[in-house]
């Protein structure tokens, strides 16, 4: 069988490959009131790479609104896990992922009051982009790792952890707390 050049638009496909055709949406999702996702500069050349995660006065991120710096953290996420749900009260957290890796970021406001009051972000850091993300007190947070290698995490925070429970500021919700599948891979 041949393919009919002189066939219009209209009539391209059969009425049951036109039934199941739909749009990918590229609508811009709504941000999360002070999660901010920061450009940073990555310099290549033959010899390897250079990235300036940020730069430090007195303990104070440059361009994080005044917040000391209390504890730097490096973690390793293997393949299929999902480091999910957790909060803080206190803490605000810069995370950062290689851009020759990649993971999987959900955000939910619960802040009570808050102007984006229930507002999920779902979204890859890493991936080829050098960029930092800020996530405020109060929004839950959790990373994934859906693909086959492990990947790496790179967070400031504000808070030194303590282990103590009557001082922890690291509260915890289910893994499904943002929602059934919610961290598998999206067919696109």
């Amino acid at each position: 069988m041949q393919y009919n050049e002189n066939v219009t638009i209209s009539n391209m496909f059969d009425s049951d490959i036109e039934a199941q055709l739909t749009k990918q949406d590229y609508t811009p999702t709504q941000r999360i009131g002070g999660v901010e996702v920061i450009d940073l500069k990555e310099f290549a050349d033959d010899g390897g790479s250079f990235l300036e995660m940020g730069r430090l006065d007195a303990g104070h991120l440059q361009g994080a609104s005044g917040l000391e710096v209390r504890q730097i953290n490096y973690s390793v996420v293997l393949p299929g896990a999902i480091k999910a749900t957790h909060l803080h009260k206190k803490q605000v957290d810069f995370w950062f992922v290689p851009s020759h890796d990649r993971l999987l970021v959900g955000l939910k406001d619960i802040r009570s009051g808050s102007a984006t009051e229930g507002v999920v972000m779902r979204f890859v850091l890493g991936a080829g982009r050098a960029r930092m993300v800020r996530i405020p007190n109060g929004v839950a947070h959790g990373v994934a790792n859906p693909y086959e290698r492990p990947m790496s995490l790179i967070y400031f925070v504000t808070e030194q952890f303590n282990s103590n429970s009557k001082v922890c500021d690291e509260f915890r919700l289910p893994p499904e707390y943002f929602g059934t599948g919610f961290w598998e891979i999206k067919a696109g």
